[in-house]
């Protein structure tokens, strides 16, 4: 079962809204932050990136870093900029990139089910920025930023979100970006209770994007779970808000690598080597293709790599994946980047800023980069029932969710 229940939000009124929305903290630099936020003294950015209102040589593990989080929050509640809803809801959340639309369902779900593995996960997290984003949650008080969870699409529950579309929304706003977010509230008892029934007969859902999120948020209701005088199993630190979106709508891109020098070999001994694993051959096309197909940036032009049969185990959930026979194959024996989540000399380029960042990278000074046919939601709730987990990014999710428009305070 995924049990979900209505929460009172805290959110903008409408006129705020556009201003409020920010880009999630985890997608944006604090360079790239500050220019977003200037001049804008309503961005959650103030709040999910607070380091962008000191000094930029504060380190972002400063105390001052969290306690500047807290004060901005506490200022966007004092002031009005977010409201709280006059009842618990749920929320319907509908995300148009283009041609594209997903609708996702923002509620609270719980943490004994992430801790039972009905809320599974496909990646690590890393200590040090788990920790970090616990502290902001905790002092915050807050589930400020939703988790991105996905669920084995339900026809029924599709009927009624379709229902609630039907109705005028809170928010219909396109952000800078050109992606339209609108949401709506689920206020009527009974639409509520249909969907918790509906989401009862759900078997699991899965972590798409926001693993350190979800990860913070469960540590922080661990946490006061275990300073807690009563254990009804009710209480609210048991839950956490997220973004529930049925996986036949969501959109993966692919997860590109560009990688800094040849590991001591010539441009020739590299191209030898690939095409002992690869089938190798000049492409115009950026693009891989397909499963299993790369693309190679390399000394200003492309190519396209197909891996040899024999070279990978097709019915493995994980060592079949694109990232893990370009890892297994290329990155590791060749490159010697043998662990990608901590090596400098590898960079991660998602999707959204297409094959002309990769070729930027290279003629600026990389020495090569690899284009990747993007990850399945089938293949990552296969990893996910398997019980294991993906290499280092390899999805990358778009549009992203906006922090700011449904902000969840944990105590209420």
């Amino acid at each position: 079962m995924s049990k979900i229940k209505p929460f009172r939000a805290y959110r903008p009124r409408p006129e705020f809204a556009a201003r409020v929305a920010s880009l999630p903290y985890d997608v944006v630099s604090s360079e790239e932050a500050r220019a977003l936020a200037a001049g804008n003294p309503f961005s959650f950015l103030h709040v999910g990136k607070p380091e962008i209102d000191l000094d930029p040589g504060v380190s972002l593990y400063d105390d001052r870093v969290y306690a500047k989080g807290v004060e901005n929050l506490k200022r966007f509640l004092a002031e009005g900029v977010l409201a709280p809803e006059g009842r618990p809801c749920l929320y319907v959340y509908r995300q148009k990139m283009g041609d594209h639309a997903q609708d996702g369902l923002v509620c609270l779900c719980s943490v004994k089910e992430y801790e039972g593995g009905l809320i599974k996960r496909h990646e690590f997290t890393r200590k040090d920025k788990e920790d970090d984003r616990t502290r902001h949650v905790t002092e915050q008080n807050a589930n400020a930023e939703p988790v991105f969870l996905a669920y084995r699409a339900v026809r029924e529950i599709d009927a009624v979100v379709e229902r609630v579309k039907s109705c005028d929304p809170l928010y219909d706003v396109v952000t800078e970006d050109t992606i339209g977010h609108t949401v709506w509230a689920v206020a009527d008892e009974e639409e509520v209770a249909n969907l918790q029934r509906l989401f009862g007969r759900v078997p699991a859902l899965y972590v798409a994007d926001g693993h350190h999120r979800t990860a913070a948020a469960v540590r922080t209701g661990q946490a006061l779970r275990q300073r807690s005088k009563t254990r009804t199993g009710e209480e609210p630190f048991e839950y956490f808000m997220a973004v529930l979106f049925p996986h036949d709508q969501l959109q993966i891109m692919d997860y590109n690598r560009v990688v800094k020098d040849l590991n001591g070999l010539t441009r020739n001994g590299f191209l030898e080597k690939v095409a002992e694993r690869f089938r190798v051959k000049v492409s115009a096309d950026p693009r891989p293709g397909g499963p299993r197909h790369f693309g190679m940036y390399l000394h200003g032009k492309w190519c396209r790599l197909e891996a040899r049969e024999g070279t990978f185990p097709a019915d493995d959930p994980v060592k079949g994946l694109d990232v893990s026979i370009l890892q297994d194959n290329l990155l590791a024996p060749i490159l010697g980047i043998a662990d990608p989540r901590t090596d400098k000399r590898i960079d991660f380029v998602g999707g959204i800023r297409g094959t002309k960042e990769l070729e930027k990278r290279v003629d600026g000074g990389w020495a090569v980069a690899f284009s990747l046919h993007p990850t399945s939601l089938e293949q990552l709730m296969a990893v996910a029932d398997s019980g294991r987990v993906m290499p280092p990014k390899s999805t990358w999710f778009e549009p992203k969710l906006r922090s700011g428009l449904l902000v969840r305070l944990i105590e209420e």
